[in-house]
């Protein structure tokens, strides 16, 4: 069954051409651009996406961070704040990554911004990357080689235009970095230390250390607190868009948001909206994201008429840190999974399994540098082979110097359960690390809901295609943050506020009226369903699928997603009813049916998407998968929760 958001009318509206809307109970998906019924396959993702919404843009009427965050908080712009609930700014910016605090830095310059964010401010994707940013600033390298890489790492599905504009662009974005205060390593002759990871052709990572986003997002807190047009919303769950329609074409207004610590639903009403709001790792049980990362920016996007585009391309990180392994087990299971950066590969680290045989070599002539994709299939075949747990990746051959100074921080997390890296192997398995597909961008950062831009991992740029090159996440990142800017101030400059517009969607409540009963039992079993939706996804959308085990996934989410609503509604939950737990039970579901509909939807083998029924790669199929929006709304977490403004 195809998933849906509350599309209202029957045709969508791409940038002055129209998409025949797909009802619930048809498939809404295909493997290129759907116009008036006819596959276009002729149209590149830069035709289809970039010119057709730069069309319809213009055309319009109308560590360290924790520890220093608490001292550093900004003063809200109380001119732009109405009452406690309603808040009022230029931009809203959703996520507080390095898309989030750099596009918030550059549009600050142009009037007030809003920074929403669902935990701490350092609480990110950003904040856990270890390796570090690819860009080509060494003169034996080339922007052709770094778009070559990531086309091939990419499995020949990446948008060339697109390509080209990152690789391009991406030293410039670095040095801006740099210039905020970021520190990355330098060599003895004190140009940058760049290091080299699987499916790079040349050293080309900008690095800090194996801590690289955690100093990023440090420089970049520190210079977003002491900017006054800048205030920052923490512990502010984004729940849904608020939307409007202008003819066909759907219009953002802003966001709501719950306060999680207060319990009080506030409203930002805003002229743009960025989404920048991270990843969906945890549709998985295993995953390398933080504890936010539960896919509500696709979700609410989705909801709110947004194209999504090429979902079924998980990346799953070949080597997380295998807990069962190690000489002292953790105390408690973790929120997510440590990771072990792509770097230990590409400074020579080998994999083995439990019988100390290297096996990288039998599947791939690149052995432990081949890209991501490869590696993480060949360490799950050995497991299913050898009905083991983990591998291991060895790094101790090298000098212990070398191995503390370029990954301390992976050694001191070892350490604590008993492992020397210097001269014991780490115990390693794959586990969901980065979502290649999301909400459908053009080269500006634009959807196809005017006012709302996207960057990060929540977008699907046509950069990473079936696989995202190592360490090109952060880069993507910063270059369509920055790129999303001038559109924006130019949308900024031809909106305005409607004081009133705070009056046009239904209220959102916490449902304080269940009582302590109720809703504990409503979170203990919302606890329970989400573990049970973590498992179905794991054992038949993970890294090796086949139409039966997505068939089977598909069947078995929407049963349980069905017995999770009916419990809820039958112990007093409301349409308008919100809360962390629930709102993001809703978005994890409404995340997974994308996976599974968008990996239903591609005959082929291609990249992280591997099928054991269609094992090759088909040329006349290296097309971009697309989810329109539904015109019917089957279930909560595929309802928008507003209305539309009454005339």
């Amino acid at each position: 069954m195809a998933t849906g958001v509350a599309a209202r009318t029957s045709n969508f509206h791409f940038g002055g051409i129209r998409c025949k809307g797909q009802s619930c109970q048809q498939a809404s998906l295909v493997s290129s651009l759907t116009f008036n019924g006819c596959i276009q396959r002729e149209l590149s993702w830069s035709f289809g996406v970039s010119r057709f919404l730069r069309f319809q843009r213009f055309n319009f009427s109308h560590s360290p961070v924790s520890e220093n965050w608490k001292s550093l908080r900004t003063v809200p712009v109380l001119s732009c704040l109405r009452d406690g609930s309603v808040k009022y700014f230029d931009f809203s910016v959703i996520g507080s990554g390095v898309a989030g605090l750099c596009y918030a830095l550059e549009v600050a310059k142009h009037g007030t911004v809003a920074v929403i964010t669902k935990a701490e401010p350092h609480e990110s994707n950003t904040n856990y990357a270890q390796g570090g940013v690819s860009a080509v600033l060494c003169p034996s390298d080339s922007v052709e080689s770094h778009m070559q890489d990531t086309i091939v790492a990419g499995a020949y599905l990446c948008d060339d235009e697109t390509v080209r504009v990152v690789c391009t662009e991406g030293p410039d974005r670095i040095r801006e970095l740099i210039a905020i205060g970021a520190s990355f390593d330098r060599g003895e002759d004190g140009n940058l230390h760049l290091a080299r990871e699987g499916g790079h052709s040349h050293h080309r990572i900008v690095h800090a250390a194996d801590m690289t986003g955690r100093e990023i997002e440090r420089a970049l807190l520190e210079a977003v607190v002491s900017d006054p047009n800048i205030s920052v919303f923490e512990h502010h769950f984004a729940i849904d868009l608020l939307t409007t329609l202008d003819g066909p074409d759907a219009v953002c207004h802003g966001v709501d948001t719950l306060n999680v610590e207060t319990q009080e639903v506030v409203r930002f009403i805003s002229k743009v909206t960025l989404l920048a709001s991270g990843g969906a790792g945890h549709i998985y049980p295993s995953t390398t994201n933080p504890l936010v990362a539960t896919g509500d920016g696709m979700a609410m996007a989705h909801r709110a008429q947004a194209v999504i585009s090429n979902m079924e391309f998980v990346q799953f990180h070949p080597t997380a840190l295998a807990d069962e392994g190690l000489p002292i087990k953790p105390k408690k299971t973790r929120e997510n999974s440590f990771l072990i950066t792509e770097a230990v590969r590409g400074d020579g680290g080998i994999l083995y399994n439990l019988g100390m045989e290297r096996f990288m070599p039998l599947y791939d002539e690149r052995a432990e540098l081949a890209p991501r994709d490869v590696v993480a299939r060949s360490i799950d075949d050995q497991l299913k082979k050898r009905n083991e747990k983990y591998v291991l990746l060895d790094i101790s051959h090298k000098p212990t110097e070398k191995i503390l100074s370029h990954f301390p921080n992976i050694a001191a997390e070892c350490l604590k359960y008993g492992l020397d890296i210097t001269s014991q192997p780490i115990p390693v398995v794959p586990a969901a690390h980065y979502m290649c597909g999301g909400v459908r961008a053009g080269l500006q950062g634009e959807t196809n809901v005017r006012g709302l831009y996207v960057a990060g991992e929540v977008a699907c740029t046509g950069l990473h295609g079936a696989n995202r090159l190592a360490s090109n996440s952060l880069l993507e990142a910063l270059v369509f943050a920055r790129r999303a800017v001038q559109p924006s101030i130019d949308h900024k400059k031809s909106t305005s506020i409607d004081l009133s517009a705070s009056n046009w969607w239904t209220r959102t409540v916490v449902p304080k009226s269940l009582g302590c009963n109720v809703m504990h039992n409503i979170l203990r079993r919302t606890k329970e369903v989400r573990k049970e939706l973590q498992s179905i996804m794991w054992r038949y959308v993970g890294i090796v699928r086949s139409t039966t085990s997505l068939q089977t996934a598909e069947w078995r989410i929407d049963e349980l997603e069905a017995e999770w609503e009916t419990y809820l509604f039958e112990h007093g939950w409301e349409q308008t009813f919100v809360g962390l737990e629930a709102c993001e039970m809703r978005n994890l579901f409404c995340c997974a049916k994308l996976v599974v509909s968008s990996a239903l939807a591609r005959h082929e083998s291609r990249g992280l998407h591997y099928m054991v029924d269609f094992p090759h790669v088909e040329e006349n199929k290296r097309l971009p998968t697309i989810i329109l929006p539904s015109l019917v709304n089957c279930t909560w977490s595929s309802r928008q929760l507003h209305k539309l403004p009454v005339c």
